[in-house]
């Protein structure tokens, strides 16, 4: 029985609502908008000293301000932004003391001992110092494969909270539609259903099952960006997106819809506006379709600084945080605006029950991390050896072989000597996407090579050139290597590596895109193209006749030129990335990857994504209308035989075969193509896939489920099943009628 004198709030065996109210009932208005607020730069709050880290002023002055604190951002960030390193930050084995320190301050700083929230950067696993680097989400959509997925996001779940922080700021939602955007390596893809599959597996990894609350070693996740930052115009972040309903709920709403039907605790407001109105201020986005229509009870937070870009509209900082607040904004990041609501009240610009109901949002989150019981570290520091195998997993099975003309990969065992060539062929700090902590080792691709290759293979090294920029005084030697070997393995790329000299902006978007950096937030392209020199690199080392592979290291499809015998993609594969590329240059391992987008021929072209309107476009008068690779589309170094596919039951069956001398990884892709429908239907929709692994010879039949609630009024559709969206379109179709 709870002993009277404890305030309900205070019993672990309340139910959590009623220590929600009981705790709401005691709050001043004060104190409930300072629940709302996560104004601080985490970085800000602490200053590392000989004797330990130091709380600052600024920590305390936050506090002060209302009386505790709601959010805590970024307390682990580490990089040129944060101007956090390994000199003057916290690394793995001191970032639970420091957690802790940071949260006795904050209770001891409310009045009602209330806790904050501690809140983190996942993009690609924790990013702070020595944690675990996954691939980029354009990697992960690579694999298509949503349980490795799922195992590395329950590993970074734990590194987090072993860290003492709590909730994940995770990209999911963003569908690649033009490559010119910077934060294309943060999608998982331009598919919907791919990227919805991979939601679900981030979403389940993340948060485990959280019927009983959140276990020690699982974070509640924050999806972002809610909803189509994806579409904006001309691929530049943050601009308008010109979205009609149907294609927002066709396209950018999929992977959120599942996030949500698999509990994920919060998602983020995107800076873009849907029909006008920016999301952050869309009540019919964030209440009406979120909360009326598909029943999310969780949080929304709003994307850095976006509340205050609302007073563009409202006139002022105190009348944008109401127009947020009244949309359903539950939780600010560095705005102005929500700091002010307590006279938006005053002013009747908002309601005290509107400000009720977002901070029971967030005590609720509170509760159900049980930080009232626990608000320090929870769990052990997982095992740093496990994160990398999972990175590296991840990594291997997103490498994609795209070209292997004369078969010229797996290296041959004739071949002895091998140049390694090209700007990304000797470093791994241009492996990893934005947002990465520095880094203490990594395993490039030339490292990869001379660990794994046969011994007394003689393997040189000439880098050639730099990734941006002109200078064509290192290409002479490269030339020279590559004359001299069997085989070049010609490593190119892109990077979205910040440096000390990189501008940024208030949000900690890259104003100036310095040195080698070409991708990331804030670094959109006009164009697709590599660095000048690179081009010039690879004509030279192709016109030596020396059999050549390329590897392009890349956060977003560049355009490279069929110069080269055969030609591999590793969208930025994380600091052991090299191993993983040359484990599958060397046929230790098979390439099994598949393009989670299509790669266009020319920047002119776009878009190109696979599953445009069923319409008869025609083709360019100057140009190829194609993409130069499809979505889907992946070799690998055997072949395969598919059947006839065929409905059984609930699943599309198809009989599928190696037809040649090694295993290999079939990933079978299912499509269809809506033919009576009441509105206008695209070209060709993912509907499922499945992988499998076959021995020479084998034959298996894979069974992909088929469900038909997606279809709507549809009253039939052709099922196609192939290795890519451009073979789907050649592939026989089976006539499915879903009603009469």
């Amino acid at each position: 029985m709870t002993d009277t004198a404890t305030p309900l709030f205070r019993a672990p065996d309340a139910p959590v609502d009623a220590r929600v109210r009981d705790l709401l009932a005691r709050m001043t208005l004060r104190e409930k908008v300072g629940q709302l607020n996560q104004r601080m730069y985490g970085w800000d709050a602490y200053r590392r000293t000989p004797e330990g880290f130091r709380l600052t002023d600024a920590l305390r002055a936050e506090t002060t301000r209302f009386a505790g604190l709601g959010a805590l951002y970024g307390l682990f960030r580490a990089d040129a932004w944060s101007g956090v390193d390994h000199g003057n930050g916290p690394g793995a084995q001191d970032s639970a003391a420091l957690a802790e320190s940071v949260q006795r301050h904050v209770i001891d700083s409310s009045r009602l001992g209330i806790p904050a929230l501690f809140v983190e950067e996942v993009p690609h696993g924790h990013m702070a110092l020595d944690g675990t680097v996954l691939p980029v989400n354009l990697a992960v959509g690579a694999t298509w494969d949503p349980d490795l997925y799922e195992r590395a996001a329950a590993h970074a779940a734990a590194e987090l909270r072993a860290r003492g922080a709590h909730v994940a700021l995770v990209s999911a939602l963003d569908i690649a539609r033009d490559p010119r955007w910077g934060r294309t390596e943060e999608c998982f893809g331009e598919d919907p259903h791919l990227a919805a599959r991979l939601t679900e597996a981030l979403v389940s990894g993340m948060q485990g099952d959280t019927t009983a609350g959140f276990a020690p070693d699982k974070a509640p996740v924050v999806l972002k960006h809610f909803a189509g930052q994806g579409a904006t115009v001309g691929g530049r972040n943050s601009a308008e997106s010109e979205l009609g309903l149907r294609e927002l709920h066709d396209i950018h709403l999929p992977a959120a819809r599942a996030g949500v039907r698999a509990g994920a605790a919060a998602v983020m407001s995107a800076y873009n506006e849907v029909d006008g109105l920016p999301c952050s201020g869309n009540r019919a986005l964030l209440h009406q379709l979120l909360r009326e229509d598909w029943g999310f009870e969780g949080l929304v937070m709003a994307d850095g600084l976006a509340v205050d870009r609302l007073a563009r509209i409202t006139g002022d900082a105190v009348s944008a945080g109401a127009l947020a607040l009244n949309a359903g904004v539950d939780l600010s990041l560095w705005d102005e605006g929500f700091t002010h609501l307590e006279e938006a009240v005053e002013r009747g610009l908002v309601t005290e029950e509107a400000v009720d109901t977002a901070t029971a949002r967030v005590l609720r989150l509170k509760f159900r991390l049980g930080l009232f019981e626990r608000p320090y570290g929870t769990c052990e520091l997982p095992s740093p050896e496990r994160g990398r195998e999972l990175s590296a997993a991840l990594a291997r099975a997103a490498v994609t072989l795209l070209r292997n003309d004369d078969g010229i990969l797996p290296v041959r065992p004739t071949v002895s000597r091998i140049a390694v060539l090209g700007p990304q062929s000797a470093t791994h700090a241009h492996q990893s996407g934005d947002y990465t902590a520095p880094q203490r080792s990594g395993v490039s691709v030339l490292d990869g090579l001379r660990r794994l290759a046969p011994p007394g293979t003689d393997i040189r090294h000439a880098p050639g050139c730099a990734l941006t920029g002109d200078d064509l005084s290192g290409i002479p030697e490269a030339v020279a290597a590559a004359a001299a070997s069997d085989l070049a393995v010609l490593v190119l790329g892109g990077s979205s590596a910040r440096t000390a000299g990189t501008d940024f902006d208030a949000n900690g978007a890259a104003r100036n895109a310095v040195s080698e950096m070409t991708c990331g937030e804030g670094a959109d392209l006009a164009g697709l193209r590599l660095g000048s020199a690179q081009y010039a690199l690879l004509d030279a080392v192709a016109a030596t006749g020396t059999p050549t592979a390329v590897v392009l290291i890349q956060g977003r499809p560049h355009l490279v030129p069929d110069r080269a015998g055969a030609l591999l993609t590793a969208w930025y594969p994380g600091p052991w990335g090299g191993e993983a590329v040359a484990e599958i240059l060397l046929g230790l391992a098979e390439p099994t990857g598949r393009l989670p987008v299509s790669v266009p021929r020319s920047v002119a072209q776009l878009p190109v994504y696979y599953n445009h309107k069923d319409i008869e476009y025609g083709g360019y008068v100057d140009a190829d209308a194609e993409p130069r690779h499809s979505f889907g589309h992946g070799l690998s170094y055997t072949s395969f035989a598919y059947g006839q596919p065929r409905r059984a039951g609930s699943a599309i069956e198809v009989e599928v075969t190696n037809t040649g001398r090694r295993p290999g990884r079939s990933v079978v892709q299912v499509y269809v193509r809506r033919l009576l429908t009441p509105v206008w239907p695209r070209t060709l929709e993912l509907h499922g896939f499945r992988s499998v692994d076959l021995a020479p010879g084998e034959r298996r039949t894979v069974a992909v489920p088929f469900g038909t609630d997606r279809f709507g009024r549809a009253g039939a559709v052709e099922v196609r099943v192939a290795r890519s969206a451009r073979a789907a379109l050649a592939a026989e179709p089976v006539v499915v009628r879903l009603r009469a």
